[in-house]
């Protein structure tokens, strides 16, 4: 029995460097990788389906291509009349990732001024996943009209996840952020933050301590994803479970592991697969996604 998946969220052009001053273009963002790899690991009778606005522009059409090509449903993103996508130029130095963006115009940053039509997609349904760059990216009230439609489906009874994702840049000051970010987490009934974002911009000294936070917050599961030191899982109120990492032979790029463990996760947990069994799946997911360069690797490439 199928289902359908939502992504709400920005994907943008990337710039990667491909030798002698020249760069390869891609596509990638976090809630776009998640959806690339949910697709990847559910089976033809699910949707997944993406949720954005892109402009009128030939790389807002190329952007849609890939999308379609790679499986995912297009039918719910709006074209802004002179709006582009995000782009954002990876720059290597002594193997060192570092991240330029050029996106405070992007077409993305819209993508909740259409209140119908989010209402229309997040009814359409069954999962509906965001995260904290979602919220980043969204005018105070565009961020209300998200979370009230996200708060509508969580009452209906949908599944609702949420990463926070914490990147300081994209926010005016620390107080806001950490105030939207709770809020999102209101909104879901599943939160898979990381640790070190946890512990960064939160102050948790323990995993334990995260945790204990989003369930205060009135979230019934929570997924913490801690690196090589493995995932802790908290559902329903029940004694947390310790899934450890899967080790990989040589780390090429992190980019995106933390996506693909999402996508990986939520593809078992939508069809009954327990939380630990999802866990363990996801993370046999990231473990192979970090051996290879980019965020989107072939889905040949992945474990069955």
């Amino acid at each position: 029995m199928g289902g359908r998946l939502l992504s709400i969220g920005e994907c943008m052009v990337e710039l990667s460097q491909a030798g002698e001053g020249l760069l390869r273009k891609g596509f990638a963002g976090d809630t776009f990788n998640t959806a690339w790899y949910a697709r990847a690991c559910l089976p033809a009778e699910w949707t997944v389906e993406y949720f954005t606005a892109l402009g009128d522009d030939p790389l807002s059409s190329e952007m849609l291509v890939f999308m379609k090509e790679a499986g995912i449903g297009t039918g719910h993103i709006r074209r802004i009349e002179g709006k582009t996508p995000g782009l954002y130029l990876i720059t290597l130095k002594n193997g060192e990732r570092t991240f330029s963006y050029w996106r405070d115009t992007a077409a993305a940053r819209k993508l909740a001024d259409d209140p119908d039509d989010l209402r229309a997609a997040i009814e359409a349904a069954d999962i509906i996943y965001f995260s904290g760059i979602t919220l980043g990216i969204l005018a105070p009230e565009a961020v209300e009209t998200l979370l009230a439609e996200l708060r509508r489906a969580k009452a209906a009874g949908k599944q609702v996840a949420f990463d926070p994702n914490i990147r300081p840049r994209l926010w005016t000051d620390r107080d806001t952020m950490l105030k939207t970010i709770e809020a999102g987490a209101r909104a879901a009934n599943l939160v898979l933050p990381s640790f070190d974002d946890e512990a960064t911009h939160f102050g948790d000294a323990t995993v334990t301590d995260t945790i204990a936070r989003y369930h205060a917050l009135g979230v019934e599961n929570v997924v913490v994803k801690n690196g090589a030191e493995g995932i802790t899982l908290s559902f329903s109120g029940s004694t947390a479970i310790h899934v450890p990492a899967v080790p990989t032979l040589q780390i090429v790029d992190t980019t995106s592991a933390g996506d693909s463990f999402n996508g990986a996760f939520l593809s078992r947990l939508v069809r009954g697969v327990s939380p630990a069994e999802a866990a363990t799946y996801g993370a046999s997911i990231a473990s192979v996604v970090i051996g290879h360069h980019g965020a989107l690797i072939s889905p040949a490439l992945l474990p069955g």
